[in-house]
């Protein structure tokens, strides 16, 4: 139990000091497992079964969010498969280079061993990418999209790579891993009488270590390969997000040890860490690679070099690669301690460029041509809303019955915005006029045009710090009509009017008058009385206040 202490404070303290250095927590619990190492602390017996636990739980979560459709898309697959082969091809040159000039260990390698090399690093960090993309509200957004799909086109790759490392056929009873199809169906029903709560997280853990692992290992397929697989056939249950949600934190904790264990490969040497730090230079020609493959996708120079910085950092899948390389004796074991020494200074190195990311991507976009809107992706054309009285954020159930109030009661130009493709085609059927767009990404403000007649702006997005990101990028673009928002609390409300909004709706409030409206006419009628005209007045002349109709509802700060 000591021993197991020492491990835990050793991994906290690691966690915290990266953490206090603006680093990803991994950084910090991989130079835990170097510090264990180097002091010479007692072995864990079970470290090795939990991370990997860890690693099959990262898999099955993968999984779960997994739409096969996007991974079809051009700007999806190609680039991974492009940026793939040059990725590996630099790689090689320049380790070739370091052969030639005779540095270190690596002049004894074989061209196989550099390709390996290679292949480990051109993966990007899904844990790195994803907590970026959530810092600046872009997950939605069209690079943070292309980003995760790239990512899990990434992380197939590799499972495909761990279950052919194993060198042994799979047996003649993996045939019957098919049936596995018709049995999410027997999954699905059960996972409807499961609940929400730990019995949920229960029956994940063990659908991705029991069928998922278990079954496909006694099959002779590499267990990691059945627990992303079990994870794609579940994924369209309606509680997909929510397992991967509840297995975040498990999986995260089983993951430490996985980042220890690495760390106790070895003690870094000199050598090492200045090898570790030359393949840093291979990160800006995959900068460049992700840049020019997603440009010439026909997306806008600025989108693509997005994408190309947040993807500028090597990957925790590299370390596996390489530990499952060593382990098959395609590499050396020192590989292990360099790459695990590589992606720990990506992380450091592409925390700081992702700083100044927006800024960044906008002065690179200037090293490529420019194109003309119609020759540009459909996601990515300049967007206008024509003549426009009114921008409605977020066409949720708040959101549409607020776009269809601006237009029936007050005869007022409405243009939504929505990010999901479903609910655009449904609104689209009902007569709205919709563009496709995420409110809360800087790139669809630099895309909108004409925006000039646009008097109000109303947020109406369910997540109140989107709806806060949306009303800074308005006042960044130069908006000068007014703007409303809704809210679901009092601290909310006061948030937003402190940042600027014009008028704030407390939801539970306006809902509370709403009732009492409907209450009231119904008793009304039981008596016989004619209700009364309680709906708000007709839109007030030019030189009104165009948002004094809905001000009745706004709450105070």
């Amino acid at each position: 139990m000591a021993v197991a202490a020492l491990y835990l404070l050793a991994a906290l303290v690691g966690g915290l000091v990266a953490v206090l250095l603006r680093l990803p927590p991994l950084v910090g619990f991989l130079a835990a497992g170097f510090a264990l190492g180097a002091g010479g602390a007692p072995t864990l017996p079970y470290l090795e079964p939990v991370a990997d636990l860890g690693v099959v739980l990262l898999l099955f979560a993968i999984g779960l969010k997994l739409d096969v459709r996007t991974l079809l898309r051009r700007e999806v697959w190609l680039t991974t498969v492009v940026h793939l082969a040059l990725s590996v091809a630099v790689a090689v040159g320049f380790l070739g280079l370091l052969v030639v000039i005779g540095f270190g260990f690596v002049a004894d390698e074989s061209l196989g061993a550099l390709a390996l090399v290679g292949f480990a690093l051109s993966f990007s960090s899904t844990v790195f990418v994803v907590k970026v993309l959530d810092d600046r509200s872009d997950t939605t957004a069209l690079y943070g999209r292309i980003a995760v799909g790239v990512l899990v086109m990434q992380d197939v790759a590799a499972v495909v790579f761990l279950s052919l490392s194993s060198g042994e056929s799979p047996s003649p009873w993996a045939l019957l891993l098919v049936l596995l199809v018709p049995g999410a169906w027997v999954l699905h029903r059960i996972w409807d009488h499961v609940g929400h709560g730990e019995l949920q997280a229960l029956f994940g853990v063990a659908v991705a270590v029991v069928l998922g692992y278990g079954v496909f290992e006694l099959v002779g397929i590499d267990g990691d390969v059945g627990a992303l697989v079990v994870g794609v056939l579940l994924a369209s249950h309606p509680q997909a997000a929510e397992l991967s949600r509840s297995l975040m934190t498990f999986k995260d904790l089983m993951l430490v040890a996985f980042f220890v264990q690495i760390g106790l490969h070895g003690t870094p040497h000199a050598l090492e860490i200045g090898l570790a730090l030359l393949l840093l230079l291979l990160l800006p020609f995959q900068v460049a690679a992700y840049a020019l493959v997603l440009w010439a996708m026909r997306l806008r120079r600025r989108t693509s070099f997005l994408a190309a910085l947040v993807l500028s950092n090597f990957s925790e899948f590299g370390i596996i690669v390489a530990v499952v390389g060593a382990t098959a004796g395609l590499l050396d074991e020192q590989w292990v301690v360099v790459i695990s020494l590589a992606v720990a200074f990506s992380f450091g190195l592409s925390a700081i460029v992702n700083r100044r990311g927006v800024e960044l991507a906008t002065r690179l976009s200037r090293l490529l041509p420019s194109r003309d809107s119609d020759r540009l992706h459909p996601d990515d054309r300049l967007v206008d809303i024509g003549d426009a009285d009114a921008l409605v954020l977020g066409l949720g159930r708040v959101g549409a019955a607020t776009y269809a109030r601006l237009r029936d009661e007050y005869g007022l130009s409405v243009v939504g915005v929505e990010h999901d493709r479903t609910r655009v085609g449904a609104l689209e059927d009902e007569g709205f006029q919709v563009v496709r767009a995420d409110a809360t990404d800087l790139e669809f403000w630099t895309r909108v045009q004409r925006a000039g007649r646009v008097k109000v702006a109303v947020l109406a997005m369910p997540f109140h710090n989107a709806n806060l990101i949306a009303l800074a990028r308005l006042q960044a673009a130069g908006f000068t009509g007014k703007v409303a928002a809704v809210a679901r609390y009092d601290d909310d409300v006061a948030e937003l009017q402190r940042h600027g909004a014009d008028a704030v709706f407390h939801l539970y409030g306006s809902a509370g008058f709403a009732v009492a409206d409907h209450a009231a006419e119904v008793l009304l009628a039981h008596k016989g009385t004619a209700a009364p005209d309680v709906h708000p007045p007709a839109l007030p002349g030019e030189d009104a206040d165009i948002l004094d109709p809905l001000e009745r509802h706004t709450e105070p700060a």
